[in-house]
């Protein structure tokens, strides 16, 4: 993808952004509210037309895809609900019927972890059962690429968890997946790499680990200070206290643990509760959609 522009009247929507997804990547887009992420998904979905900008999904451009394009592509829409009297297998039984060649219906059920559950009514399955169910009807056809929207909303903890050791299963089965989620632990969890859109443009693109040289910020290393040793006499000076903690944001935490060890050594002193520690893709986000937005 290349340059696509989307606008809405005189609302510029989405601002000529760049983007190319490696096959088999686990990808995580992510943007606040009006940002022009749904919008972008739309387009790459074939479901909404771009004003302008080169869109290739596949090999083929989604505005013309026809029907054999769409076998190839399974969708997890943010709003949908399987056919409430039906059965889970009853339902994966019907999409496979819809495809020339669809993955078997047990092999999918066993996939999203429904095996106890196939035989039950979508209607008495919890949210994050259906969601499941949801995730195997775009299985079915065996797409190459799925589109993930919000996958996990309104699960509890643990049903999350569950999600997303489904959604890495479908990494080893070679899946391409297209990912949107206001969730920054399931994005730092799952994702191979991640962009974020902020105002319609790209802020920063990389591996979620990764993100951080975006906002310059710095890995953090702390430990509570030593029983009578002053800030002073420590050897990394640009040292601050935090509720008796010592805290050093260092962009070499190499260089500097080294420094630091070997100066607890040589003084036989404890370095208690040390840690390291990079900016959470949460913290990184919050940065960059606040500085733009600013």
């Amino acid at each position: 993808m290349q340059g696509l522009h989307k606008s809405y009247g005189d609302f510029e929507a989405v601002r000529g952004i760049d983007l190319e997804i490696s096959r088999g990547e686990i990808f995580a887009f992510l943007g606040p509210n009006g940002a022009g992420k749904t919008s972008t998904v739309e387009v790459l979905e074939g479901f909404r037309t771009r004003d302008s900008g080169e869109v290739s999904v596949l090999g083929e451009d989604p505005a013309r895809a026809d029907a054999a394009w769409r076998e190839r592509v399974g969708f997890v829409l943010q709003q949908s609900k399987p056919d409430e009297y039906l059965t889970a297998r009853e339902s994966l039984q019907l999409y496979a019927g819809y495809y020339r060649s669809p993955r078997s219906v047990d092999e999918v059920i066993d996939l999203v972890g429904l095996g106890a559950k196939a035989d039950e009514r979508a209607k008495n399955l919890s949210g994050g059962q259906q969601r499941r169910l949801e995730v195997g009807l775009a299985l079915i056809g065996d797409p190459e690429l799925l589109f993930l929207d919000e996958p996990t909303t309104g699960f509890d903890p643990s049903a999350r968890r569950q999600a997303w050791r489904v959604i890495s299963n479908l990494r080893q089965l070679g899946k391409t997946i297209f990912l949107t989620t206001h969730y920054m632990d399931e994005a730092q969890f799952l994702a191979d790499r991640a962009a974020i859109i902020v105002r319609g443009q790209i802020v920063a693109v990389g591996a979620p680990d990764e993100l951080g040289k975006h906002t310059g910020a710095d890995t953090e290393v702390r430990f509570r200070l030593p029983e009578g040793v002053p800030p002073a006499d420590l050897p990394v000076p640009t040292a601050e206290e935090s509720d008796g903690f010592v805290i050093l944001r260092t962009a070499e935490p190499v260089r500097v643990l080294h420094d630091l060890t070997a100066w607890a050594i040589q003084r036989d002193v404890k370095l208690t509760g040390l840690e390291v520690g990079r900016p959470s893709l949460e913290e990184i986000y919050l940065e960059l959609t606040e500085q733009e937005a600013g």
